[in-house]
């Protein structure tokens, strides 16, 4: 009840305010605002009225028009890039080095044995019958050749090509140095290709080259990640390049260093890989001065005598420069080192700084980021990198039901080999090549909100020099193998220096185009000089707004309430009996309304029933009082309207 009065009130108070009609309240705001406009056309006469009410109508589209440009141009979210430099003493890099050679060939040579068999008779078919002598009859295991084949395409007749199988001849288990007649070809006449078959040969493939050298590299490249993948990691890494036989010599700075300093890390396409200052259980070390005496020189032994010769082409060394605590994608982003030579990389720095939602799908952590980091267990920060590695993971165990050597495995998942996955070169074959794989990994993935990148200058000479070669292999040997003899030479090593080139670093950092700021002053001055208004304006024309929802309310309350009037109406038939005819009814018990005066069309009714006398009379009042049902009260406390 006290509700239901208060809102009465209030309702009461608003009927004070500029009208009780639309057109009153038209009025009174066309003479009452501070827009320029609508003054005018109240108080000019008719035909000025029309001109001012056109302009008046013409300028506040070419205000709403350019509000809307202005509003649309502020929710783009385009961002500025501003370029700043500063100076200051910086953290040295993480320096990541690993060896070409994922693996010593002495010690993975019985692993490769039948596919390194199976290599040599390969190369033998290619390079044509003219070498056939070179090529003794012996037993083969085509276990490995008959999942991934490689094949002649004879493209003599573009129309039907032909195609032959390397072994094709074979197939009593032996390489025959003589191919069947007829079914001669070559390298230098056919096209190398790589048949990959799925369903038990049903479906089959053919993955072409543009040379025999890369055809050949990409098969043995699949049968070795088949044959490595079946291996435990930890003969993996007692299989790589030990620290302490890559790293001959450390110094950073003033401080020497030693092997001891640096982080091993196991990668599948380089083997044993260890990074410098990753500041995983130390703090990251800092730079003292920018210039090559106070950076990190290093002596490198790749000892690519016991390389693997055909899985690895490359020799030297290959490093990295990344962030403390990120994981080195050193395939990716890493610069080889030639033997024999010494490399200076001076660095510079470059922090960005990208804006988040709603700027830009930058991420900061990458919790947002709806793939599984594979790289976590590392306990690295995220990268963008480490998100499409793992989302190619994710797409592999789920479309080939394993997962690839190259890349971190999940809980309960395998590796990917031929025994128990016939089909996977099919299938990472044809995941590898689609383009909507890609798109989808790369619409997923974010970058990173916040990263440094170093930019290198890289330069290089002849190390050691002819006249001091002598020396510095005696010593380096030496140090290495407590021998007099020489056991080193220029094939195998390498000198780096990695310093900073100086203490200037660029932030490139992205802010807002459009802020509120410029959104408001913009709009502000578009009114302004169109309409001549300002804020209070636009409270005004609020203030009209509620005005006219208040109207609105009043007259459909007056219009429910008339229409409760019609209903109560209704159910008598004559009018509703007068206060007097009341007080009588309660005094005299036999008191009947005279219905014939109510009306002049009224008459007698003797069907009408006489309405019973009530058992027990009411009270004889002397006086009664009556009061108004609903009471409105107004501004004035104790005033009843």
């Amino acid at each position: 009840m006290h509700i239901k009065r208060y809102l009465l009130k209030c309702l009461h108070r608003l009927q004070k305010g500029p009208g009780y009609t639309y057109k009153e309240l038209l009025v009174w705001y066309c003479d009452n605002t501070n827009t320029h406009g609508p003054k005018r056309i109240i108080c000019e006469g008719p035909k000025k009225k029309a001109m001012w009410f056109v302009l008046t109508l013409l300028f506040t589209s070419l205000v709403c028009w350019q509000w809307g440009v202005f509003i649309r141009t502020y929710l783009s979210w385009e961002v500025s890039v501003s370029l700043s430099i500063g100076f200051k003493a910086m953290d040295f890099p993480a320096v990541t080095i690993c060896n070409t050679s994922p693996f010593q060939y002495s010690k993975v040579k019985h692993l490769l044995k039948d596919l390194d068999e199976l290599m040599e008779a390969v190369l033998e078919r290619i390079l044509g019958p003219e070498l056939s002598h070179v090529n003794a009859t012996r037993a083969l295991n085509l276990t490995l050749w008959n999942h991934m084949p490689l094949v002649f395409i004879n493209e003599q007749n573009p129309h039907h090509p032909v195609v032959l199988d390397l072994f094709e001849d074979n197939y009593n288990g032996s390489a025959s140095s003589t191919p069947a007649p007829g079914r001669t070809c070559s390298a230098h006449g056919c096209k190398v290709a790589m048949r990959l078959c799925s369903h038990n040969g049903t479906t089959c493939n053919f993955r072409n080259f543009s040379s025999a050298t890369q055809a050949v590299t990409e098969w043995y490249t699949l049968q070795a990640t088949n044959i490595f993948a079946q291996v435990p990691n930890k003969e993996l890494v007692a299989m790589g390049y030990p620290a302490e036989q890559l790293i001959l010599a450390c110094l950073f700075g003033a401080e020497p260093c030693t092997y001891r300093n640096f982080t091993p890390i196991f990668n599948p396409d380089y083997g044993n890989c260890y990074i410098f200052n990753w500041g995983m259980k130390e703090k990251a070390l800092p730079s003292a001065n920018p210039g090559d005496d106070f950076g990190l020189k290093l002596i490198l032994d790749v000892g690519q005598e016991d390389y693997v010769p055909f899985l690895t082409s490359t020799a030297g060394a290959r490093l990295m420069l990344h962030e403390q605590m990120s994981y080195p994608f050193i395939k990716e982003e890493g610069i080889f080192a030639m033997s024999g030579m010494e490399t200076s990389i001076g660095v510079l720095v470059d922090k960005l700084e990208r804006k988040g939602e709603p700027y830009s799908q930058c991420t900061v952590n990458g919790s947002d980021v709806p793939i599984r980091n594979l790289y976590s267990d590392y306990n690295t920060t995220y990268s963008i990198q480490a998100c499409i590695r793992s989302c190619f993971q994710d797409h592999m165990i789920h479309n080939c039901s394993c997962g690839h050597y190259l890349y971190p495995l999940p809980r309960g998942e395998k590796y990917c080999n031929n025994q128990e996955f016939p089909d996977w070169a099919y299938c990472y074959s044809a995941l590898r090549m689609s383009l909507a794989q890609r798109e989808t990994c790369i619409d997923v993935c974010k970058e990173s909100c916040n990263d440094t990148q170093y930019k290198m200058t890289i330069s290089m000479a002849v190390w050691p020099s002819e006249a001091s070669e002598d020396w510095i292999f005696h010593v380096l040997s030496e140090e290495r193998d407590q021998s007099p003899n020489i056991t080193l030479n220029r094939k195998g090593i390498i000198k780096l220096n990695i310093y900073f080139q100086e203490y200037n670093y660029r932030t490139i950092e992205e802010s807002a185009a459009n802020n509120i700021v410029w959104l408001l002053s913009n709009l502000g001055g578009q009114f302004g000089f169109w309409m001549g208004g300002s804020v209070l304006c636009l409270i005004e024309f609020a203030e009209i707004i509620i005005d006219f929802v208040w109207i609105t309310i009043i007259k459909l309350v007056a219009l429910a309430k008339s229409l409760r009037r019609r209903r109560a109406e209704a159910r008598y038939n004559g009018p509703p009996p007068t206060v007097a005819e009341l007080v009588e009814a309660h005094t005299n018990f036999g008191f009947q309304p005279d219905r014939a005066t109510h009306g002049p069309d009224a008459g007698p009714h003797p069907h009408e029933q006489t309405p019973p006398i009530p058992g027990t009379p009411p009270p004889n009042y002397d006086s009664l009082r009556l009061r108004p049902l609903d009471v409105i009260e107004s501004d004035n406390e104790g005033d009843a309207i």
